[in-house]
């Protein structure tokens, strides 16, 4: 019975962690700019800051999703 929850809780981590990664993909391809490259070689904090920040607001959306 536990492994059924175990299974679970493994399976829906990773459909939300896909979920988070295509969902930035889409993000950086809407974006003017390679964020990526502006966030790794140009140091730029504030983007960070701002996809730290969309990260977090995805994450939320699909956890509640997914916790129903």
């Amino acid at each position: 019975m536990e492994l059924k929850y175990i299974t679970a809780s493994i399976v829906y981590s990773l459909l939300g962690i896909f979920i988070l990664v295509v969902c930035f993909i889409i993000i950086e391809k809407i974006a003017p700019e390679n964020l990526w490259k502006k966030i790794v070689d140009e140091q730029n904090v504030a983007l960070a800051i701002l996809a730290a920040a969309f990260m977090i607001a995805v994450s939320i959306i699909i956890s509640s999703a997914i916790h129903g």
